[in-house]
């Protein structure tokens, strides 16, 4: 069997996006999302809440297009691989896991700015089809013919 590297997570945004831009012009968006969990504890048969935190990075149009429009608060559908980088800061090395995020990466809460997104369309109220047979005559004996 292939390996497969898919993570699929439904969070809310810890803070508004930060996106930069790389000296390429590629657009880079960071953020985390809160992904909400529970469990029963064995022992004491109570609901355990918890929350992770899982790091995103996005790039190039889909950078953007979050970047402008999720903030603070805000639910999205996170698709993407797992990839762990390494860095050093103050001399010490240290490594990052993050999620790349991919296709299939969509909005849950839309901004109050863009509501007209999220109406749908009028929709007009569909017109009785009229029948496109011909009428019966309406010269019936009312005898039955047998």
């Amino acid at each position: 069997m292939s390996n497969l590297n898919e993570w699929r997570g439904i969070g809310r945004l810890g803070n508004d996006i930060e996106t930069r831009f790389m000296p390429n012009g590629t657009a880079v968006a960071n953020f985390s999302i809160a992904v909400d969990d529970s469990y029963k504890d064995k022992q004491t048969g109570q609901k355990v809440e918890q929350t992770e935190w899982v790091r995103c990075v996005a790039f190039g149009k889909t950078a953007e297009f979050l970047g402008e429009w999720l903030h603070k608060g805000k639910r999205i559908l996170v698709c993407g691989k797992m990839k762990t980088r390494e860095y050093e800061k103050d001399g010490i090395k240290r490594y990052a896991t993050e999620i790349m995020v991919g296709q299939g990466t969509e909005i849950i809460d839309w901004p109050e700015k863009d509501a007209a997104r999220q109406q749908p369309a009028p929709r007009q109220q569909a017109q009785p089809q009229r029948s496109q047979q011909p009428a019966p005559p309406d010269d019936f004996d009312s005898e039955i013919p047998f």
